[in-house]
C-alpha cells in the first residue's frame, strides 16, 4: 500500500510555478525608465494575483500615457483626479493627454491647475503655453514658455514651441532666435529644422535654396511654406515667386502651392 500510494504521489502533475509577483513600486519605477514592455508584464502579474484597486488603475495610465494612448490615459486620470485633488502631477498628465487629443475644453482648465502647483514640471508649463497659442491667447502663452525654459533651458522643444508661437504672430526676428536656439540643442530635429527654415524665410529676401539630396517634394514644401510666410507679411511679390517656383520644382502638380499662387493673385 506504501508503494502503491508513493506511486499515485509521484504521478500527480506538479502545478505550474506561478510567476513571481514584483511590487508596484517597481513597475512604476520600469515606467519611468521606459522599460513599458517589462512594466507591461509586472502589472499583469499583479492583476492575476488579485491586485486591483486605484493604484492598479493608476499605473495603467500611466503605461499608457507613456506609451502615448492618450485616448486610454485621460479617462484613467480623470477618474483619479475624482477622489485625489491634490496631485498636481494627475492633473499635468490629464492635461497633456487632453492636449494631445485636441481636447481643448478640457486641457486648458486641467493645464491651469496643473500650474498653479508649486512643483508644477516644465512639461505642465510647456503644454498649457501651447493650449494658450491653440486659443490666441500669447500672454498665457509668453509667460508659460518663459516658466517651461527657466526650468528646463535645456529642452529643444520649448524652444521650438515659443518659436513656432512668435511665428503664428508675425514676430519673425524673435521666433528665428528662439528656433535657432532650439536647433543647437536638439540639430537632428526635422520639425525644428523646418521651423527654423520658415523663420529664416520670413526674415530674408531669398527664397529657400534646395539643400543637397534634398527631393523635390521637400523643396516645394519648403518654397510653399515661404511663400505662406510671405503673404502674411504682405510681401506679395516674393509669395508669388515661391509659390511658382514650388509648382516648378515638382515633377507632379503641386496643388496647394498652385492655389496659394492663384489667392495672391486675384487679391493683387
Amino acid at each position: 500500500m506504501i508503494l502503491l500510494a508513493a506511486a499515485i504521489a509521484a504521478a500527480q502533475p506538479t502545478p505550474p510555478a506561478q510567476p513571481r509577483v514584483q511590487p508596484l513600486s517597481e513597475a512604476a519605477h520600469a515606467i519611468e525608465a521606459g522599460r513599458l514592455e517589462q512594466a507591461r508584464i509586472m502589472i499583469g502579474n499583479a492583476v492575476k494575483a488579485g491586485e486591483k484597486g486605484p493604484a492598479i488603475d493608476l499605473l495603467l495610465a500611466d503605461l499608457a500615457y507613456a506609451g502615448g494612448d492618450y485616448a486610454k490615459a485621460l479617462p484613467s486620470y480623470l477618474n483619479a483626479l475624482v477622489g485625489n485633488t491634490g496631485d498636481g502631477l494627475l492633473y499635468e498628465r490629464a492635461g497633456i493627454s487632453a492636449l494631445r487629443l485636441g481636447q481643448m475644453s478640457q486641457a486648458v482648465p486641467l493645464l491651469d491647475r496643473a500650474t498653479s502647483f508649486s512643483s508644477a514640471t516644465w512639461r505642465a508649463w510647456n503644454a498649457r503655453g501651447a493650449a494658450a497659442d491653440f486659443r490666441r491667447d500669447w500672454a498665457v502663452a509668453d509667460e508659460s514658455y518663459a516658466r517651461a525654459a527657466a526650468m528646463a533651458p535645456q529642452r529643444a522643444e520649448v524652444f521650438n514651441n515659443a518659436g513656432w508661437s512668435l511665428l503664428v504672430r508675425g514676430r519673425w526676428q524673435e521666433a528665428l532666435g528662439k528656433l535657432e536656439q532650439a536647433a543647437s540643442l536638439d540639430p537632428r530635429s526635422t520639425r525644428i529644422a523646418q521651423n527654423l527654415d520658415l523663420a529664416r524665410a520670413a526674415v530674408s529676401e531669398e527664397l529657400p535654396a534646395r539643400r543637397s539630396n534634398e527631393s523635390e517634394t521637400d523643396w516645394a514644401a519648403r518654397l510653399n511654406d515661404a511663400g505662406v510666410i510671405a503673404k502674411v507679411r504682405g510681401d506679395n511679390k516674393k509669395a508669388i515667386a515661391a509659390f511658382a517656383q514650388a509648382v516648378e520644382v515638382r515633377s507632379q502638380y503641386y496643388e496647394r502651392a498652385a492655389n496659394n499662387l492663384a489667392q495672391v493673385e486675384r487679391a493683387r
